[in-house]
Order: C-alpha cells, then sequence, then structure tokens
C-alpha cells in the first residue's frame, strides 16, 4: 500500500452529464498488487481515448494498464444520482456491478445504480 498507487484516485468523472466510461486495472508488471479504477468525460469521444490518455500516465507511476471494458456514465449532482449502463464497442461491457463498487467509495451520498440497457 501506500505510494504512487495511493495517489492514483479510484475515481475521475466528471462533474455532470451523460458520457463514455472505462474500467482499467492496475498491475505491477510480474504480478503484485493491482486494483481497478473508473475513468470518464464528456471530452472522450471514443472509449479508447479514454484509455490513450489513462495509459501513459500509469506507465509513467509504474503500472500496467489492461482496460476490462467500458460503458457510459450519467451523473446527476443535483440529485446525487449516478446511473452506470450500456457498453463500449471496442472493449467490450465492463462489469457494471464492479464500477458501482468503485463509484460509492468515492460518491458515498449518491444513489448510484446500473444496468444492461443501452440507453
Amino acid at each position: 500500500g501506500g505510494g504512487a498507487m495511493a495517489a492514483v484516485r479510484d475515481v475521475e468523472i466528471d462533474p455532470e452529464g451523460t458520457f463514455k466510461y472505462i474500467l482499467v486495472r492496475l498491475q505491477r508488471p510480474g504480478g503484485g498488487e493491482q486494483r481497478d479504477i473508473v475513468r470518464g468525460t464528456k471530452a472522450a469521444e471514443f472509449h479508447n481515448h479514454i484509455f490513450e490518455k489513462v495509459n501513459p500516465e500509469m506507465e509513467k507511476l509504474g503500472y500496467e494498464c489492461k482496460c476490462l471494458g467500458g460503458g457510459k456514465i450519467e451523473h446527476n449532482s443535483k440529485d446525487k444520482k449516478i446511473r452506470v449502463f450500456g457498453l463500449s464497442t471496442g472493449y467490450g461491457k465492463a462489469d457494471h456491478s464492479v464500477t458501482v463498487e468503485i463509484l460509492k467509495k468515492e460518491y458515498t451520498d449518491y444513489e448510484i445504480t446500473w444496468s444492461d440497457d443501452k440507453k
């Protein structure tokens, strides 16, 4: 624990709106510690745009990155609700239940749900 991995935030998503997200596994080369992080932003037109930004950042910190899939996040900060749904054409569908557990660590007072709906 501690060190560089502690500096990596579990969740970095836009504060409002509906946008693409990916679930990324970070791992030390040759095994060792690993963890999953959630990244999502409206700035990304495609899921791989998010990965292409995260990957070099994490490599600098000494991690290998693997995209576990993607989907969409609908973030309603006013009502404190997050909905996780959809999938990534390129990466496949993330395990949204895992994503929800990670989001709950960051957004403790939110109602967070997921579904396999496309919209």
